[in-house]
């Protein structure tokens, strides 16, 4: 029998979106408010859904107290009350859109949530926009 765990929590954390490599009328036209020089932040909600099998001995997919310290060690202690842009080291060198922190996020958690698979990671950026990212390429 497969099950999904749904988790949550939150950070708070500042971020730029800019291009090095474009002009400071083409980053401001592009992204805006988020262009701002010295940063703004959010409060970001983090959903982490991982699915497996249910051990027929715990009842357990994964321990929800297990997915909680995996998730606070491998991403939350990293990003928590940082500047994205200048702490993150799994952040480094990308521009950090929610979709690219969200990607960053599955990568840092995929390989640690054995014996269960990481299926979804939702990041939510404010109360109206969320992105999910569910794998793939990057």
């Amino acid at each position: 029998m497969k099950v999904r765990l749904v988790s949550g929590t939150h950070f708070s954390a500042a971020h730029r979106l800019h291009r090095d490599d474009w002009d400071e009328e083409t980053n401001r036209r592009v992204v805006d408010k988020c262009n701002n020089p010295h940063g703004h932040g959010h409060t970001y909600g983090l959903e982490v859904t991982v699915e497996g099998e249910v051990d027929p001995e715990t009842g357990y997919v994964i321990d929800f107290g297990d997915q909680k310290r995996t998730v606070h060690d491998a991403v939350i202690r990293h990003v928590d009350r940082r500047h994205l842009n200048f702490d993150v080291p799994f952040l480094q060198g990308v521009n950090p859109t929610a979709e690219n922190i969200a990607a960053g996020i599955w990568r840092e958690l995929a390989p640690r949530v054995d014996p269960a698979r990481l299926v979804r990671v939702a990041l939510h950026e404010t109360e109206r926009n969320s992105v999910v990212y569910e794998g793939g390429a990057k």
